[in-house]
C-alpha cells in the first residue's frame, strides 16, 4: 500500500498536514472529504520518506489504550471535567508519544475543539475506531459508555495479540537456538577434534568430511556467512514493504499449516469485535466496515472488507461477499447472516468474537504445548548429528586398536 502525504484545511480554514497510507490518491481524498477536510494538495511518498515515517512513528500499543480509555472512563465517571481528566491522563501515562498526544489534545479542547476532533488531529496515534467512539459518545451525551466499551475492546484486542505473539515465538525460538547452536559447535567445538582426526591415517567417514568442510567454512569465510544471512534480510524486508510482496506474506500468513489457521481465527475475532463496538455507538454499517478494514493486519483481509463494504453499498448483505471471499469460517458468514435476517447483527458479532478469542486461547495453548517437544526434538537432531560426525571417527579409530592389540596377540 502506497504512502502519501497531504495537505487540507478544514471548515474554518485551518491548514492539517500529515501522511497517510491507501490504495490510491482518490482514497485519500475521500478520507480526508468524510473527516470534514478539504484535501489541497495529495503527493504520493516516496521509498525514503516512508521509511522515515515508518522509523520515526512510536506506534502505541493496545495495552497502552487499553489504560488510557480505562482511566478516561473512570475519571469521567467521578464527574471530572474533561478538560481536567486529559490532564491529570497527561500525569499519569508512560507512553511518550500517547502522553504527548494526551497533552496536545487537552490544548485543542482548552481551545473550543471538540474531544474527537483534537484526538483526530494527533497523527496516528489515536486509532479511527476510537476517533468515531468517541465522536459518537460526544454527540449522543454517552462518553462515559463510549470509554468504556473503548477499554473492553482494547483489553481483548492487547490479550489477543499477546497470545498470538506468545504462539509465535516459539518457532522463532526455535531458529535461533539451532542456528546458534550449529555455529558455536562449528566454530569452536568441532575444530579441536578434527586437528586430532588429521594426525590419524584413516579414512574419514562422509558425515565428518561434510561437518570438516562446514567448520572450515565458517571458521575462515565466515564474512560470506554474514553477507548472505544480510542480503536475505534486507531482501526480504525490501519485498515485504513492496505491494507484491505484502500480499504474498499475507495470503501465506492464511495458508501456513497450524499458523494459519490461528491466523484465521484472529482476524475473525478482531473483525467482529471491531463491528460490533461501532456498530453498538452507532455508527453507520458502510463506515464500520472501512473503520474495520483499517484495522486489520492482513492487507488480503482488509482488502476483503472494503469490497464488502462496496457490495453492501450496492444492497447486498454482508454475509454474501464474507462467503464469497473464501477466508472467514462458516461460523462468521452464518452468524452474519442470521444477525441480517433478525436485526440482532451487533449481538451475533459480539457473540462471534467472543467465540474465536476462546478459539485463539485455546489454538496458542495447544500450539505451545505441541511446540515444547517439538524443539527438543529439532535440537537433538541437530546437535546429535554433529555429534555423530565426532564419535564415528573415534570408533573407528576404537575398532582398529582393538584388531592391532588382537593380532599381537596371536601366537606365531
Amino acid at each position: 500500500m502506497a504512502g502519501y502525504a497531504y495537505i487540507a484545511i478544514d471548515a474554518n480554514g485551518k491548514e492539517k498536514k500529515g501522511k497517510m497510507e491507501a490504495p490510491d490518491q482518490d482514497r485519500v481524498f475521500h478520507t480526508l472529504k468524510a473527516e470534514g477536510y478539504f484535501p489541497v494538495s495529495i503527493k504520493e511518498l516516496g521509498f525514503l520518506n516512508r521509511d522515515l515515517q515508518i522509523n520515526l512513528t512510536n506506534p502505541v500499543k493496545p495495552r497502552d489504550l487499553s489504560v488510557f480509555t480505562r482511566q478516561f472512563h473512570s475519571i469521567l465517571a467521578a464527574g471530572v471535567p474533561i478538560i481536567r481528566a486529559l490532564q491529570m491522563l497527561v500525569e499519569q501515562t508512560q507512553n511518550k508519544s500517547l502522553k504527548k498526544a494526551i497533552q496536545d489534545t487537552q490544548l485543542m479542547v482548552e481551545k473550543g475543539e471538540r474531544l474527537a476532533d483534537a484526538m483526530r488531529n494527533q497523527g496516528k496515534i489515536f486509532p479511527p475506531i476510537l476517533i468515531n467512539m468517541v465522536e459518537a459518545g460526544e454527540t449522543s451525551g454517552s462518553l462515559e459508555i463510549a470509554f468504556e466499551r473503548m477499554a473492553i475492546h482494547f483489553e481483548k484486542e492487547a490479550k489477543l495479540k499477546a497470545l498470538v505473539k506468545k504462539a509465535m515465538i516459539y518457532p522463532m525460538m526455535l531458529g535461533f537456538i539451532s542456528f546458534a547452536v550449529v555455529i558455536l559447535m562449528l566454530a569452536f567445538v568441532i575444530p579441536s577434534f578434527m586437528e586430532m582426526f588429521k594426525d590419524l591415517d584413516m579414512e574419514m567417514p562422509a558425515i565428518t568430511l561434510t561437518v570438516m568442510s562446514m567448520s572450515n567454512f565458517v571458521i575462515t569465510k565466515w564474512y560470506i556467512l554474514v553477507g548472505i544471512v544480510a542480503v536475505i534480510g534486507f531482501g526480504f524486508t525490501a519485498f515485504k514493504k513492496t505491494v507484491a510482496g505484502e500480499t504474498f506474506l499475507a495470503k501465506l500468513a492464511l495458508k501456513l499449516p497450524i499458523f494459519g489457521t490461528l491466523n484465521i481465527k484472529t482476524a475473525s475475532a478482531r473483525f467482529t469485535r471491531t463491528l460490533s463496538t461501532l456498530i453498538a455507538a452507532g455508527i453507520p454499517l458502510m463506515e464500520a466496515i472501512e473503520i474495520t478494514a483499517r484495522t486489520m493486519d492482513n492487507v488480503v483481509v482488509k482488502k476483503i472488507l472494503m469490497e464488502s463494504k462496496e457490495e453492501v453499498a450496492r444492497g447486498i448483505p454482508l454475509s454474501i461477499p464474507l462467503m464469497a471471499s473464501g477466508i472467514f469460517p462458516p461460523m462468521v458468514y452464518h452468524m452474519v447472516k442470521i444477525g441480517e435476517e433478525t436485526g440482532n447483527l451487533e449481538s451475533m458479532l459480539t457473540t462471534i468474537a467472543n467465540y474465536y478469542d476462546e478459539e485463539v486461547e485455546v489454538a496458542t495453548q495447544s500450539l505451545a504445548a505441541a511446540m515444547d517437544p517439538l524443539i527438543i526434538i529439532v535440537l537433538a537432531v541437530v546437535v546429535g548429528g554433529l555429534v555423530m560426525a565426532i564419535m564415528q571417527p573415534m570408533f573407528s579409530m576404537y575398532d582398529q586398536l582393538d584388531t592391532m592389540m588382537m593380532d599381537n596377540n596371536l601366537p606365531e
